[in-house]
């Protein structure tokens, strides 16, 4: 196997992340960087190119996190790095009409089955914000069912249930206790959310035969992306969009983490769906903040302004001109040669998956790695497999996982040690990426078993 590159001093860092602390909350903008997930605290990164970044201290890593899945073309792609440089000579953006927002509009359109229509916002929270209200316009209903685990943004309706929490205490499959995620959030707003598990047909049957003909949507995530990366079983998501029709509800699929990740038209195109709404951000912007709704005309069109029933949608930085000259840049490397390039994410990510299970089978650690391709996840359990939020719960290591991952970033492998997100595959990764990495997993378990 490959040397390992060990991380030397954090002096920097740490020093850098003091000073932060002055000034901004926890150090941070958002707490999944800061000493809530990272002890005792963050790597501070200075720069990134291709799939490696570098700290304060000068260390390399090997990026496996990518932004959480924004930067699909890595870091500072060439393409990606002219085009913001030819944009921001003539502004970078108007709050008007210009020819950028159309032309990344025209290659969403051609690329998801869907889309006979798309509005772009800022962020994926901003897509998911919108879709909903989309629905109850359409609807004329209010309430809506999301899945235990699920994320869809900090919105208050869908900041429910979006944490771990003990499996004692997640109450019957039928009626699960209700986990606020934040304070702030006044009672009466989760009195339109239905709450259901994920990957269970039954229960789901259950629930709606309750609850059916109260909602203007289903939103799910085709793959639970937020407690890792867990696989709908077979035929369930067009089950989950068959009955959001049966009761007169959308079917929102929420490809934010998973939108041109799987595929170019995402998991709507691998799994041969056809979703009333899809929301999409991350991977859409390569590292610029977007988010975007598509769908059809009919309900798309209720932003018109002075339609009959008009959904109001504003924003100064929405089709900012820069971000949308990069979606357009970055849509034509994701469509070139007739989009080859999912062939090599795959081809990458399928090695880092098989490797990972032969470090662990080889060590003797109860570890299983779940997903394909561009996205997995790492479960420290005895388990075969987790497919819901409660067995996350119940069964799943997040303090090994944790630690596992703080003795990689040691060894140069660059991930967020939080179990509830996961290992992305971007175009820039290379087989000697995953060399490193099976060889620093190789290691770390050594010393764990």
């Amino acid at each position: 196997m490959p040397t390992v590159i060990s991380t030397r001093s954090r002096e920097r860092s740490n020093e850098w992340y003091q000073r932060a602390q002055q000034s901004l909350v926890e150090g941070v903008n958002s707490p999944s960087r800061g000493a809530a997930v990272y002890s005792p605290g963050p790597v501070v990164l200075e720069r990134g190119r291709g799939s490696h970044v570098w700290d304060l201290d000068g260390n390399e890593y090997v990026d496996f996190m990518m932004s959480f899945g924004a930067l699909i073309q890595g870091h500072a792609h060439p393409k990606i790095v002219e085009v913001v440089t030819q944009t921001m000579a003539d502004g970078s953006h108007f709050a008007a009409a210009t020819p950028a927002e159309s032309e990344a509009a025209e290659r969403f359109r051609r690329m998801v089955p869907t889309a006979e229509a798309v509005r772009f916002a800022n962020s994926g929270s901003e897509a998911t914000m919108l879709a909903l209200r989309l629905a109850r316009a359409h609807t004329g209903r209010t309430k809506f069912l999301k899945f235990e685990g699920h994320y869809h943004g900090w919105y208050d309706p869908y900041c429910l249930n979006g944490h771990s929490h003990p499996a004692d205490q997640l109450g019957p499959r039928e009626n699960p206790t209700r986990f606020p995620d934040s304070a702030g959030i006044p009672p009466a707003v989760f009195d339109d959310v239905v709450l259901a598990p994920w990957n269970d047909l039954e229960t789901l049957e259950t629930i709606l035969r309750r609850h059916g003909r109260e909602l203007a949507a289903i939103i799910t995530e085709p793959i639970m992306a937020n407690m890792g990366c867990i696989l709908p079983r077979e035929g369930y998501l067009q089950k989950v969009c068959d009955f959001a029709h049966r009761y007169g509800a959308l079917f929102i699929l929420d490809e934010v983490v998973t939108g041109f990740r799987y595929a170019p038209g995402g998991c709507q195109q691998y799994y041969g769906l056809e979703a009333d709404l899809s929301t999409f951000g991350k991977a859409l912007g390569a590292g610029f903040p977007v988010g975007a709704v598509a769908g059809p005309r009919a309900i798309l069109d209720r932003m018109r302004w002075g339609s009959d029933g008009m959904v109001l949608h504003y924003g100064t930085f929405n089709g900012h001109r820069l971000t949308m000259r990069v979606i357009a840049a970055n849509l034509d490397l994701l469509a070139a040669n007739d989009s080859a390039i999912y062939q090599q994410i795959y081809a990458v990510g399928d090695s880092a998956i098989a490797g990972l299970r032969e470090v662990f089978r080889q060590r003797n650690i109860d570890a299983i790695v779940q997903g394909f391709g561009p996205m997995f996840q790492i479960y420290f359990t005895g388990h075969d497999a987790i497919q819901d939020y409660r067995d996350y719960c119940r069964y799943v290591d997040t303090a090994k996982y944790s630690r596992f991952i703080h003795a990689l970033l040691d060894r140069g492998i660059y991930m967020t040690p939080s179990n509830g997100l996961h290992w992305i595959i971007s175009t820039a990764h290379t087989r000697r990426d995953v060399e490193a990495l099976i060889a620093a997993a190789d290691e770390v378990c050594a010393e764990l078993a």
